[in-house]
Order: structure tokens, then C-alpha cells, then sequence
């Protein structure tokens, strides 16, 4: 532990800075599961719909810092890239 003021509120910031994170961090990661889970399932036209929820959320994480702007658009391109192989799927059956 510090014994310092400044790092003994340092640590408290981190611990805050690392909590909101986290946060941002497993919402964004809940959203792409839900969404791979509708496209497992065969609902495209849900997923269509929910692709701009997950645009939203991936932009907004990298907005904060959490991630890397260039991790969020290869999560942006992937999500799209199954959606469309997906779409394609659907419209040859």
C-alpha cells in the first residue's frame, strides 16, 4: 500500500478507471456474442436489424479508450463479413 496522499489517490482512480473499463469492455463483448447467437440461429433479418446496436457499442468502447480504434473497426468488418456470408446463405436456400 502507498504511503503517499497522491498515490494512495492514484489507486483509487485506477480502481475506477478499471471498474467503468470492465464495464464497457464485457458490454460490448455481451453485444457481439448476442449477435453471433442470431446468426448461429439462422436469424439474419434480427441480426440485420441489431448490426447497428453492435456498430454503436463497438464505437462507443473505442471512444473511451477501452479499445484500440483500429480493433474496433476488425470487429466491425468481421461482424458484417459473417452477417453478409449469413445473408448470402439464406437467399441460396
Amino acid at each position: 500500500m502507498p504511503n503517499i496522499k497522491s498515490a494512495v489517490k492514484r489507486m483509487r482512480q485506477n480502481e475506477k478507471r478499471k471498474q467503468r473499463n470492465r464495464h464497457h469492455l464485457s458490454k460490448m463483448r455481451t453485444e457481439i456474442k448476442r449477435f453471433r447467437g442470431l446468426l448461429a440461429e439462422d436469424k439474419s433479418a434480427e441480426a440485420k436489424e441489431r448490426l447497428s446496436l453492435v456498430y454503436s457499442i463497438i464505437d462507443h468502447t473505442a471512444q473511451k479508450g477501452v479499445i484500440h480504434r483500429n480493433t474496433a473497426a476488425r470487429y466491425k468488418s468481421r461482424l458484417t463479413s459473417n452477417l453478409n456470408l449469413a445473408l448470402g446463405a439464406s437467399s441460396a436456400s
